[in-house]
């Protein structure tokens, strides 16, 4: 791919465009009457409990229209309480299906005149009033005051059916928000991508796919560093080693991890070239043509390194890095500094954080920009810009702090409401280290950090032996062999990664991951492709039946596997919402484990209930190919 200068980096605009949605108000605005007027479009968005909103055509979840019936009981119950929530959680014991609890009603009503006792006459009061639904086939009030409701079996016979229908994009969660920004993978131009690199992009990937599957327009932003003072080194190092580089340049360079080693090293040991190396920085940013040009090579190298990962795990991502922002800096400094932000600290400018030990220094004490320069930026484009209402960053937990400084400086701004429940909004989603089997960081013998590429080729490979030794060279095609490689392969270094709660560290350890016993990717790749040999095998057309057969949950075990597929959409919620993937990784596991169960239980094939039971494994099928879709994980057919 040919990247030209134009593309890269385009002439600095005047103070004048940094106005650029001066069409929101009446007439053009100064820098800073601009940003406040912008914040304060954003900030009078409306305060949500949950993000989540019910259309016509999409009722949301089985919670969420639980929840609409407890806010009517609710309503008629205590008319005079107007912030009431309506509580519900799925239950885990014998009572019913659902709850809603009144104890946290009861602590707002008590003491103020009411007729009620206790939480157990507030539930029975709650009880009476919920609106007739055909979703409810009882309710009952035990202990202090829960509620519980058991749902009607025809009922969730009817939701599966109509989504083997409809598709399973009816089971969307529908967000209020219409556009984020999802930032993450982000490594650094000239250096290898490591496993740090792989949690960002398979954590940030999944995030984004569940965005996306709930409507959103997400924004998938790949802030790479290729801008900064390493740039000079690399590329004095490529003009002193390669006069004629611009005939050869990708054979001149070569591998370009040891390209950055032997130039840092000469960085270190050479005054004369690190002399040489400010200069060329200088050089580079003043836009001299020939430093650009090896500037541009050399990111384009980079970018060759970087796609071979990318295509592997299936992730697309749009790259904005930080020469992108570079331009829009000054101005928006000078924005600040007119707000009253910036102030002068040891030759520095910074931003004093309340609560904070250090400030957050946005200029150099050597007049040079950072990262907290560019950071501040990027959230200024991406608000005003890009019209962002949730941007989400993905990087070790390691930048917390610095995340937390930057977010605390765009809400002394303006630019972001004090209050977290409105929008627009802004999280650092941190991960912990991938660790090797000795328990430290995980690294080849050498002590290098391990290359991306050769990680998940090794997964591929281990995969594919497995496959091989289970006699499948000799039954399949060699593109079958090798796509289902990948997709278990790939997928159980996806999967070993997500299962956990990201803020925890994990041990990579091939042997486990592509195990296919227990919560591995494997097991439930194959358990997918053996419901998918159940429908083959009863030589039904399942399209068929889909139109002229219907759903039964007579047997206990259907109507588990029932409930269990009818929570999906509330789960991909529940980890949308708290930006934890593992929540429908454990899903995923929960429903390959009560699908066993009714299948032992409850003979498919050759049944009386056939029809049913069929239907009801098209939809567990359906339901985990979309977790798999969420999950960045190829489902594979037979085994």
């Amino acid at each position: 791919m040919t990247v030209t200068l134009a593309l890269l980096l385009p002439a600095a605009p005047t103070f004048l465009s940094f106005n650029r949605l001066t069409h929101f108000h009446s007439s053009p605005l100064p820098a800073v009457d601009f940003l406040k007027a912008t914040s304060k479009r954003f900030v009078s968005t409306t305060k949500t409990q949950s993000i989540s909103a019910m259309d016509e055509e999409n009722m949301g979840s089985l919670k969420q229209q639980l929840s609409k019936l407890f806010e009517e009981s609710l309503k008629v119950t205590v008319p005079t309480e107007v912030e009431v929530e309506p509580l519900v959680a799925a239950c885990a014991g014998k009572f019913g299906d659902y709850h809603n609890n009144a104890m946290s009603l009861w602590s707002k009503i008590k003491g103020k005149g009411t007729q009620f006792r206790g939480p157990p006459s507030v539930g029975q009061a709650i009880m009476s009033n919920l609106p007739q639904s055909e979703m409810i086939e009882s309710c009952s009030v035990a202990g202090p005051g829960f509620v519980n409701v058991v749902l009607s079996n025809r009922w969730i016979a009817k939701t599966i059916q109509k989504m083997l229908i409809d598709g399973i994009g009816t089971w969307s969660p529908k967000l209020r928000i219409k556009r984020a920004v999802v930032d993450f993978s982000s490594p650094n131009i000239a250096k290898e991508m490591h496993v740090g690199h792989l949690r960002s992009t398979i954590i940030g990937d999944t995030l984004a796919r569940m965005l996306e599957f709930s409507n959103v327009d997400v924004l998938r932003r790949n802030h790479v560093g290729d801008w900064g003072t390493q740039f000079g080194m690399l590329i004095e190092f490529l003009l002193e080693k390669f006069p004629a580089w611009e005939d050869e340049s990708e054979k001149a360079i070569g591998d370009l991890q040891e390209f950055y080693k032997a130039s840092k090293k000469r960085f270190d040991e050479d005054p004369a070239f690190k002399e040489r190396a400010h200069q060329a920085v200088v050089r580079l940013q003043g836009g001299e043509a020939r430093y650009r040009r090896a500037w541009a090579q050399i990111c384009e190298i980079s970018r060759k390194e970087f796609d071979k990962v990318y295509q592997r795990l299936g992730v697309k991502l749009e790259e904005k890095g930080e020469s992108f922002y570079n331009r829009y800096i000054p101005a928006v400094l000078e924005a600040l500094s007119k707000q009253g932000l910036i102030e002068e600290s040891e030759g520095a400018r910074v931003i004093f954080i309340e609560g904070k030990n250090i400030p957050l220094i946005v200029v150099k004490s050597d007049g040079g920009y950072n990262y907290a320069s560019t950071d501040m930026t990027a959230l200024w484009y991406r608000l005003n810009e890009e019209k962002a209402e949730w941007i989400i960053y993905v990087t070790d937990v390691g930048q917390q702090q610095h995340f937390d400084m930057v977010f605390s400086a765009a809400k002394r701004a303006g630019w972001l409401p004090d209050d977290d429940k409105l929008y627009p909004k802004v999280n650092h989603v941190g991960f912990g280290l991938v660790l090797g089997e000795d328990g430290k960081r995980f690294r080849t013998r050498a002590t290098e950090v391990v290359r991306l590429v050769d990680l998940l080729d090794e997964a591929k490979n281990r995969s594919k032996a497995a496959l091989i030794e289970r006699g499948k060279a000799a039954e399949w095609t060699e593109e079958e062999l090798e796509k289902t490689a990948e997709a278990v392969g790939y997928g159980a270094v996806k999967y070993a990664d997500l299962k956990n709660n990201r803020l925890t560290n994990y041990t990579f350890n091939f042997d486990q991951m592509l195990n296919d016993k227990g919560n591995t990717a494997v097991y439930l790749l194959y358990a997918h492709a053996r419901i998918c040999s159940i429908i083959r095998k009863s030589g039904k057309d399942i399209e068929e039946l889909k139109k002229s057969g219907s759903i039964a949950l007579d047997h206990p075990d259907e109507r588990t596997l029932g409930l269990h597929l009818l929570q999906f959409a509330e789960i991909v919620e529940e980890a949308c919402t708290n930006l934890l993937p593992n929540v429908l990784c454990e899903y995923l596991y929960n429903l390959s484990e009560n699908f066993t169960k009714f299948y032992s239980n409850c003979q498919v094939v050759g049944s009386a209930e056939e029809t049913s039971r069929l239907l009801l494994c098209e939809a567990t099928a359906v339901v985990m190919r979309k977790c798999f879709h969420l999950l960045g994980i190829v489902p594979v057919y037979k085994i």
